[in-house]
């Protein structure tokens, strides 16, 4: 087998007149889409993305993008493009429109709604144009010339970008799938077979499920087997699955209307995206078909179906809370068939099994996806169907994006099996710059900088960034404390300093170190105030004193807290 090399490529300057292409999210890592292409004075964004926490970063709401280099240059921006309504691939755009302002965003249909609803909770009153766009669409600036075609997704209104540069075309696919018997419009096999034809000097392809063999599932089968599971429950039908798989959601109501049962949407999210899909056409059931929560007392078990969030185990939504017996309509009753129609996200295995764990154990007839039951199927391509984009488009370079770093390399191997030269192949990570120059593409020696900003409620300044990392150095390392009584009128320490440890070292046992610590303290202290001083510099001399010791004996890092108590201001510093 070829073997690729991330730094196969030769660094070169970059030149006027070249075309740059990097990421500032996306890269090593699944979500927080957000892809740069500038020309001289003006740069295109396709996607603005957010990623969500894992369980190590406590009290973080979302990661995104590190948009400083994007205010930096405000003047160049010319449009952001979206591809699709995902949240990895919109929800950053809130954030991004409270530290500059986009002069125009272009959506299909179905993500624009979802923008404007997001844009209306958050009273984001600054305006904005959003232009619907599809298959037929084209956007021109003085340097790009976007076309767009349709691809198939697990939410509708999916497109990928055709972006002709002064210096080659570029293709960015967006998420997509194959599927020869989609739900909704089919891909555009015949343009990107012409695009192919006409030449690509660059693919950005999604590498989600490089690592998965074949083909994916069709949609149309996942409905069969809803159907079939719907029919043969004799109580009630609870589903779970992503609120953004509205093709799946669909199928799911059409399922139940099929069956004769009344339907029931429990989360806020899948309340919100099965409004727009109704409103926009792609959920076609009436009001009839569905009821509130105070009618849920009078529709038979057999007779009802309900739909929540929750099938990632995340402990507050719906499905978490109904297994736990805190929801505030729906406990489990025996009998019931809870069905998660989706796969656990790597990292999410175990509080998917505790909420089936939960259900079980309150009587519930729990189905998870499995040869044996097609209730789920992916909206990413598979091996064979990123092979197949590959041999539609030939293109001459390929960086994959998308997906963690194996998921590029193992997309980079793919893209060299259809006949793409190792040495063209582009591994990246987030501020890489690939250059676009006459047709051939390099790698840039400058790169630039995209940081994680980590959200705590609706921050986007990254004030809060600073702010996690002292949670994640508590949660390792703890904290020390050191309080100083000083009478500031006659420069002299009243008494000796005394340490305060939590979540640092067991106090009873670690004594000794601690009054070696106390006494360094003292001493640097009482030097320091042999002359007119600051608390400011005090404060700086517990630091520089207490942390290099702590480590050396340690090996830990806590947050050292010095706490200065002046008898005359009787004030803290």
């Amino acid at each position: 087998m070829n073997t690729i090399s991330d730094n196969l490529n030769q660094t070169t300057s970059t030149q006027a007149d070249d075309t740059l292409i990097y990421a500032l999210g996306g890269l090593n890592e699944v979500g927080k889409n957000m892809y740069v292409y500038e020309h001289n004075d003006e740069i295109i964004i396709v996607d603005c993305g957010v990623m969500f926490p894992d369980e190590t970063m406590w009290g973080v709401d979302y990661v995104i993008p590190d948009f400083n280099h994007l205010i930096k240059n405000q003047h160049k921006i010319k449009a952001l493009v979206i591809t699709h309504g995902h949240e990895d691939h919109i929800g950053a755009i809130p954030f991004l429109m409270q530290v500059l302002r986009l002069p125009i965003i272009y959506a299909p249909k179905f993500a624009k709604g979802l923008i404007e609803k997001k844009l209306s909770e958050r009273r984001i009153i600054r305006d904005v144009e959003i232009e619907e766009i599809n298959n037929r669409s084209k956007v021109d600036t003085q340097y790009f010339k976007l076309g767009f075609f349709n691809t198939v997704h697990s939410i509708p209104d999916t497109l990928g970008v055709l972006i002709n540069t002064p210096n080659g075309r570029i293709v960015h696919t967006g998420d997509f799938k194959f599927d020869l018997t989609p739900i909704g419009e089919n891909s555009d096999y015949q343009i990107m077979a012409y695009m192919g034809q006409i030449g690509i000097d660059l693919l950005m392809s999604d590498s989600t499920n490089a690592g998965v063999d074949g083909f994916s599932i069709s949609e149309k089968k996942v409905a069969q087997s809803i159907l079939e599971i719907t029919r043969k429950t004799t109580g009630r039908l609870i589903v779970a699955t992503f609120a953004s798989n509205v093709y799946r959601v669909g199928q799911i109501i059409d399922a139940a209307i099929a069956c004769d049962r009344k339907v029931i949407i429990f989360g806020r999210s899948m309340e919100n995206v099965v409004s727009i899909a109704r409103k926009l056409g792609h959920i076609t059931a009436d009001d009839s078909h569905f009821i509130t929560p105070d009618q849920l007392h009078q529709i038979p078990a057999n007779k009802l179906c309900i739909i929540s969030t929750g099938s990632q185990g995340e402990p507050l939504a719906a499905l978490s809370r109904i297994a736990n017996g805190t929801h505030r309509y729906i406990k489990v009753i025996p009998g019931d068939t809870v069905v998660f129609s989706s796969s656990p996200i790597p990292g999410n295995s175990d509080s998917v099994n505790k909420v089936v764990n939960q259900l079980t154990r309150s009587g519930a007839n729990v189905l998870t996806n499995s040869v044996l039951n097609s209730i789920h199927t992916t909206g990413h391509a598979s091996s064979d169907e990123q092979k197949l984009m590959l041999q539609l488009l030939k293109p001459k370079y390929f960086m994959p994006v998308h997906g963690e770093y194996k998921m590029l390399k193992q997309h980079a191997y793919h893209a060299i099996e259809t006949g793409v030269k190792p040495e063209n192949i582009f591994i990246c990570s987030n501020g890489d710059v690939v250059i676009l120059r006459d047709h051939q593409a390099y790698l840039s020696k400058t790169r630039i900088v995209a940081d994680d900003v980590y959200v705590d409620g609706n921050d986007a300044s990254g004030l809060s960034t600073a702010v996690i990392k002292d949670r994640k150095i508590l949660s390792n390392n703890g904290l020390v404390a050191i309080i100083v009584s000083i009478d500031s009128k006659t420069n002299k320490i009243l008494v000796k300093p005394s340490i305060v440890s939590r979540g640092f070292v067991f106090i009873k046992e670690n004594q000794p170190l601690l009054k070696e610590a106390e006494n360094l303290v003292y001493e640097a202290l009482k030097k320091q105030m042999q002359h007119k001083t600051t608390f400011g510099e005090l404060k700086n001399t517990i630091r520089s004193t207490l942390e290099p010791f702590l480590y050396q004996q340690t090996h830990r890092n806590p947050i050292v807290i010095p706490v200065i108590l002046n008898q005359k201001s009787a004030q803290i510093g």
